[in-house]
């Protein structure tokens, strides 16, 4: 089977299996690319820098498609901002973002767990055809996901950050009682799924469940 290719941010904290830097997180094979010099203040931010961003994407999509992937993913859904310009300059198909999950959870209420809440703006919703008021419940600034995740440290605190995780979908279930459904938007909260839907009570989507099917459909 020809590999997914994963366009990485430039970071250096952990990769857990379940994380999307993580290859044993996938039942088929990828291949990740690095964009260097493009961090996780890049691409989580409300008006990032376009221009240069989009600049790293495309290059880097065209040396991970001659590399033999057949279809990119990212390493953070803050870059469903991009989604419809990589259709346009990538070689081959592209997904971004577990955001682009939520148009097709048809007749649910879906709500969004998120790195920034701060930063994620209707405009990364409308950019993968999402609702632009779609609810929102971000993790903690000055939490341990925060500390590793947005300010790239060397190290994780599973436990913590799983915590933080169930917090922040408690806070969005309580603003929002008619959520059924959770996507989550950062690469790296996958590991906590099932933490989240045992305590939760509602199905969790996230980036893994997207790749699968995306992978499938490239047949």
């Amino acid at each position: 089977m020809k590999p997914l290719g994963i366009l990485m941010l430039d970071t250096r904290f952990p990769r857990i299996e379940g994380d999307i830097g993580n290859a044993r997180s996938f039942d088929f094979p990828v291949i990740f690319r690095t964009m260097r010099g493009i961090g996780s203040v890049d691409a989580v931010a409300a008006h990032p820098d376009r221009p240069r961003v989009l600049a790293a994407l495309k290059s880097n999509a065209e040396a991970l498609a001659a590399e033999g992937a057949v279809g990119l993913s990212t390493s953070c859904g803050f870059l469903a901002l991009y989604q419809k310009d990589l259709e346009q300059l990538s070689p081959v198909p592209v997904a971004t973002s577990a955001l682009l999950l939520i148009k097709t959870l048809t007749g649910r209420k879906v709500g969004v767990i998120t790195a920034s809440a701060e930063n994620l703006t209707p405009v990364h919703f409308e950019a993968v055809g999402a609702p632009r008021d779609t609810p929102v419940a971000g993790m903690p600034s000055g939490s341990s996901f925060a500390a590793t995740f947005l300010r790239n440290g060397t190290t994780l605190d599973r436990a913590a950050v799983e915590r933080e995780a169930v917090e922040a979908g408690q806070t969005l279930l309580r603003r929002h009682p008619d959520i059924d459904a959770i996507v989550l938007e950062c690469t790296n909260l996958p590991p906590y799924k099932s933490a989240l839907e045992h305590a939760l009570g509602v199905p969790v989507f996230d980036v893994l469940d997207l790749l699968r099917d995306f992978r499938k459909a490239l047949g």
